[in-house]
């Protein structure tokens, strides 16, 4: 895991390139702490730069950039099928054991095309002198960061945001951005809240040839072909995929270690690694100041069971006051919810023992994990019973009280129409603007146009406009996951640690995308095939929880104690800045100082401030 960086004059003329990598590689030095790298070519229009984590052949063969020939890769990430990729490419003569060479080599053998061989998280850069062409490549499901921004004709490129920066002519805000941020706490496009900058975006790459820039997306998932197997054979095929998964994200020349939140996801992840190969340890943090916050007791029956040591971090307001703007900064910008927090400081907790640490990211999102996705469930089965079908309406009555605390969200569901087009209910359910209605200024932030987006990726062709389930879970693995990747990155390289997710290996993905909507869940029971495969290595106590909270933190309680003081100042410093997007206005401060509820609007609010602190003042 790495910093990547670089400069291209589009027109080929000579121009000033070390001074400004370097200063990228300095921004970057929190992601590659061991060691650092510049490339820039003979006619010095073109340069690359590269701050390492050392993780696979740990010498300085490995270093980048990786220059053989005409061809120059600096890489961020980890190609985990570089083994077989390298038994396979036979005309080319190795000089290390690492992945980045891979790269390399299947290049030179295929071209671009090499990236569909390619299995893991990667952001890439690759030069071909001999072509003049510049190539950005960003992995399948987007684990791994790349920004770019084009200024007088000059491209440049960074694994984070703030490496870019010292290039703009002036730092602003974009609208457009801040909007999406608004409406979905995550974006939906290339956009993020600096003017003038772009990510690319996952399973995309850029080209830049004679001047001219084209991004063309390589992956998309089949939803359209389903593998219509026994649940036997479906339940057998996924452990083998889940396995395999497995051996290539613990290849490493460190010790892996991982997190247990106490869920099913980080649970099985957990036990498969360690059954493969020995953990070093394993990481969990809980809040014990106030009731209902604590999951260790969960975590502790996974690692007791498996003779794994855990440990854990008892995480306080204190680590909020000290550690929250320098989260901000971590992030580049604000994104998703106080989740960052406690993240951060379980990252630094692993910092002190481990580079590596595995993660159970996106279990929700392919295999129905969230209470959204059994709204059109239960609504279909209301269908399918008005059409005589009873029987799984009946088995779902059961489980009814799952929906008990979501009554706001069926109300919200269902306000547009029952049985009605499934995008306008679930923008309404996932459209986070309605707590702030009141604090936004809609004449700036521009709703139906973010609206009218959200429909063209929602409503694509390549999804049965039936199947709900894959619309819904096929939009989340494209935005909303991307944004908790974004998070993970950023608070496990805040540290210096590489942080892997098994579970998003492409080869899962493509295949649970083709099993049937009635295999993945039944009677209401979230996660229902991902609970059937692994059945034998979970205890009952992680299958059968229905109370699993996703690491809440006690910002109600601090802001009605310790932190309340400080959270209000941010509020009154942001309004202060006299934003053109918001109406803060001194009753709404007055009614703050009286309110005993800490919001998802005070989260933004003081969100936007910290990030203003960080890269506006």
């Amino acid at each position: 895991m790495c910093g990547i960086s670089g400069i291209l004059n589009m027109n080929k003329k000579k121009i000033t390139l070390k001074k400004k990598i370097k200063t990228m590689n300095k921004i970057l030095k929190h992601r590659g702490p061991d060691g650092n790298g510049i490339w820039i070519n003979k006619k010095s229009y073109i340069g690359f730069g590269h701050t390492r984590l050392s993780i696979i052949d740990l010498d300085k063969r490995a270093s980048q950039p990786m220059i053989s020939g005409d061809i120059v890769v600096t890489f961020n990430g980890e190609i985990y099928n570089y083994d077989d990729l390298k038994s396979k490419l036979i005309n080319w003569k190795f000089k290390s054991t690492s992945d980045t060479e891979v790269i390399l080599a299947a290049y030179a053998e295929y071209g671009i095309e090499c990236i569909h061989l390619l299995e893991g998280m990667f952001s890439i850069a690759i030069w071909d002198n001999k072509k003049k062409i510049l190539y950005c490549v960003r992995d399948r499901l987007g684990i791994k960061p790349f920004y770019y921004t084009i200024k007088k004709n000059k491209f440049y490129f960074a694994s984070e945001v703030k490496a870019l920066l010292p290039f703009l002519d002036k730092i602003e805000e974009d609208i457009e951005g801040i909007s999406e941020y608004l409406i979905f706490q995550y974006p939906i496009t290339d956009r993020c809240m600096f003017k003038n900058i772009k990510q690319l975006m996952p399973s995309t790459f850029l080209t830049i040839k004679s001047g001219k820039l084209t991004i063309e997306k390589y992956w998309n998932l089949d939803y359209k072909t389903k593998k219509n197997y026994s649940l036997n054979t479906h339940k057998r095929n996924l452990k083998v995929l889940f396995e395999e998964s497995i051996k290539k994200h613990i290849k490493s020349d460190v010790p892996i270690s991982s997190y247990v939140s106490g869920g099913i996801d980080s649970g099985i992840i957990t036990v498969l690694a360690n059954n493969s190969k020995k953990l070093l340890s394993t990481y969990h943090g809980k809040f014990t100041e106030y009731e209902g916050f604590d999951e260790s007791n969960f975590a502790k029956i996974i690692c007791n069971k498996n003779e794994l040591e855990l440990q854990t971090l008892d995480i306080s307001y204190k680590d909020f006051f000290e550690n929250i703007k320098k989260i901000i900064y971590h992030l580049d910008y604000p994104i998703v919810g106080p989740g960052s927090f406690p993240q951060y400081m379980v990252s630094k907790l692993v910092s002190k023992d481990a580079k590596v640490v595995l993660g159970g990211q996106g279990g929700d999102e392919i295999y129905c994990g969230y209470v959204r996705y059994l709204l059109p469930y239960l609504e279909k089965e209301l269908h399918n019973s008005i059409n005589g079908n009873f029987k799984d309406l009946k088995s779902f009555l059961g489980r009814m009280q799952v929906l008990k605390q979501y009554i706001p969200m069926l109300k919200n569901f269902w306000k547009e129409g029952l049985f009605e087009k499934l995008n306008d209910r679930y923008f309404s359910l996932i459209d986070r603007s309605d707590s702030l209605k009141d604090i936004i200024n809609w004449d700036i932030i521009d709703k139906k146009k973010i609206k009218e987006i959200f429909y063209r990726q929602f409503d694509n062709d390549y999804i049965p406009t039936s199947d709900f389930f894959n619309k819904m879970m096929d939009f989340d693995l494209k935005y909303s996951l991307p944004a908790l990747l974004h998070v993970e990155d950023r608070v496990s390289m805040a540290w210096g640690v590489e942080s892997r997710v098994p579970i998003l290996d492409h080869n899962i993905i493509e295949y649970t995308a083709s099993i049937p909507e009635s295999k993945k869940i039944k009677q209401g029971n979230l996660k229902y095939l991902l609970k059937e495969v692994f059945s034998d290595i979970l205890p009952n106590e992680i299958l059968d929880r229905k109370d699993k909270m996703g690491f809440p933190v006690p910002l109600n309680n601090w802001f009605n104690g310790k932190l309340k003081e400080f959270i209000l100042e941010l509020v009154i410093s942001l309004k202060n800045r006299n934003l053109t997007y918001l109406h803060l206005t001194n009753e709404f401060i007055i009614q703050l100082e009286t309110t005993r509820k800490f919001s998802r609007k005070i989260w933004v609010l003081i969100s936007l401030e910290l990030w203003y602190q960080n890269y506006f003042d």
